[in-house]
């Protein structure tokens, strides 16, 4: 059954909103896939707080320029999804190349980053990097590393100072 245009509205209305919140929007071909397959791609995009929607090229055209975003879905091939991600911008692409990885019929073809379209390359690029947690925890780490060192250091003085004295006081007869 069609939609009525209240319910085509309500989509745009959603998929605008979804763009103003996202740090990126990866669109891939999901064509071939089984139902199984897709609920089991969209549960794995909800465990890392990811949208994936399914809408028609007009309404995601429609979307896009009221979200003043130049993307033209309707020059896509076939069937597209839309994956937001809201807090991590390397997530989404991260997660469809790994399932493409064993499922073909996923193929990420380009996205929206900074507010600018990016190809399927750029995309495949993203995937390659780590996490933002991954990224944190290692200038976390980075940060942490010096100051470790020089607790080291001054534990290793104190430890010395220790080793001098007790063998001080084992030569030295107790008074």
């Amino acid at each position: 059954m069609p939609k009525t245009r209240q319910q085509k509205s309500e989509t745009i209305d959603a998929m605008v909103d979804m763009i103003g919140r996202s740090r990126s929007v990866v669109f891939t071909n999901f064509a071939g896939l089984k139902v199984k397959e897709v609920t089991e791609l969209r549960k794995k995009c909800r465990e890392e707080k990811i949208d994936y929607l399914v809408a028609k090229k007009t309404l995601m055209d429609r979307a896009f320029k009221t979200a003043k975003i130049s993307v033209e879905p309707k020059k896509f091939p076939k069937e597209v999804a839309t994956v937001f991600s809201y807090e991590d911008e390397v997530a989404p692409a991260r997660i469809l190349m790994q399932y493409a990885k064993d499922h073909p019929a996923v193929k990420p073809f380009g996205g929206i980053l900074e507010h600018a379209y990016v190809d399927g390359a750029k995309i495949a690029e993203l995937s390659a990097l780590p996490s933002k947690l991954e990224l944190l925890s290692k200038v976390v780490g980075s940060i942490a590393a010096p100051m470790s060192g020089l607790v080291r250091v001054m534990a290793g003085n104190l430890r010395g100072l220790v080793q001098v004295l007790k063998s001080i006081s084992e030569k030295k007869p107790a008074v």
